[in-house]
């Protein structure tokens, strides 16, 4: 299926790893010039030469505000200019209401909601004057029923979906779209992190009994971006 998506940018947040690799790899097979980052420089040349197709990337953090900003600015600059923001990032750590102290709750709202409205700030207006955008968050399942032993990303996720179905009815006339797009159990690191090796136990509440595919993932990721998808928006897939 043509996506429509030939000579289009994207920057793909945190694309080194897991969902937000399997995106980059996903829309740069369709044609799409793509830029990502990471925190670590080995890891984000081996997820660049997994990518192929030109993809481009460097070492940001954006975990905060100012590194969320960061990287779309450097990502204009190396594309001319962004038609395609895939908002993405690491969970913050796992607690329950009891375990997890107060001050963790603003560490985990930079990470996961206001990383994701300064890159919207510093991508979306561009696509405002080219009438042509598209915005896709990644970010959980557990926005729709909250997860046991994950509260700071229940939290901050629930907040940032918010903010994005906000910001779809306020552009969704300037031909952009805001989606975001909310994975159950995938095999990536993150899900190592909560369950160790142990796909099983991960898969165990799974109807299909299995953990998902990021490369799966991702063109589903990026059939949301595409020309397709125009009349798609303020969806929490």
């Amino acid at each position: 299926m043509d996506l429509g998506l030939q000579g289009k940018t994207a920057a793909i947040a945190a694309g080194t790893a897991g969902l937000g690799l399997g995106t980059a790899k996903a829309l740069a097979r369709d044609g799409v010039q793509v830029v990502i980052c990471g925190r670590h420089e080995d890891k984000l040349q081996r997820a660049l030469e997994e990518i192929g197709h030109g993809a481009k990337g460097f070492v940001c953090d954006v975990s905060t505000d100012v590194g969320g900003r960061e990287f779309v600015e450097q990502a204009i600059a190396t594309l001319g200019s962004v038609d395609i923001l895939v908002a993405n990032g690491g969970g913050p750590p796992a607690g329950t209401f009891e375990s997890t102290p107060e001050e963790s709750y603003l560490p985990a709202l930079q990470n996961n909601l206001l990383s994701i409205v300064a890159m919207c700030h510093a991508a979306v207006p561009g696509m405002r004057e080219r009438r042509w955008g598209r915005v896709l968050a990644i970010t959980s399942v557990s926005v729709r029923q909250p997860i046991n032993n994950i509260i700071l990303s229940n939290t901050a996720r629930a907040g940032v979906t918010a903010f994005l179905k906000t910001l779809a009815r306020e552009v969704a006339r300037d031909g952009i779209t805001v989606n975001t797009i909310q994975p159950g159990t995938h095999a990536t690191e993150r899900i190592t992190q909560l369950y160790g090796n142990n796909l099983d136990a991960a898969a165990a509440s799974i109807p299909a009994g299995i953990v998902g595919d990021a490369d799966d993932f991702g063109r589903i990721a990026a059939f949301m971006c595409s020309d397709s998808a125009k009349f798609m928006t303020g969806v929490q897939l």
